[in-house]
């Protein structure tokens, strides 16, 4: 099962992510939301395991920049997948594809150890 951690390499959490993947010896491929672009059938089917709510980060510097209007047009799943497809910065970070069908989204140790655990 191939592990693929979404995110920006700028963004300290998914520094701390990435790190703590080399030092547990986890496979992995990162994905550049900058560069690569967000993966439209990965978020969907990111959607349909987590709540909009969970994906869409309305705490970063990102959101903030948005103009007032657009904020609050983000209502529903399909209005933030609109959202984080035209701004992928807004995507909470990192999500990952533990490759077995799990994705989490943001950096917990305790909860990647648990993921980790069930790699095979």
């Amino acid at each position: 099962m191939a592990v693929t951690l979404y995110g920006i390499p700028t963004c300290t959490t998914v520094r701390r992510a990435r790190a703590w993947l080399n030092a547990q010896g986890v496979e992995h491929r990162f994905h550049d939301f900058r560069k690569d672009g967000v993966p439209e059938a990965g978020l969907d089917r990111w959607l349909t395991q987590l709540p909009w709510q969970t994906l869409l980060n309305r705490r970063g510097t990102s959101w903030r920049a948005l103009p007032e209007a657009l904020r609050a047009g983000v209502v529903d799943a399909a209005s933030a997948r609109a959202l984080m497809l035209a701004h992928p910065t807004t995507i909470k970070r990192p999500v990952v594809d533990w490759g077995d069908g799990q994705i989490s989204v943001g950096f917990d140790e305790a909860d990647w150890t648990q993921a980790k655990a069930q790699l095979r």
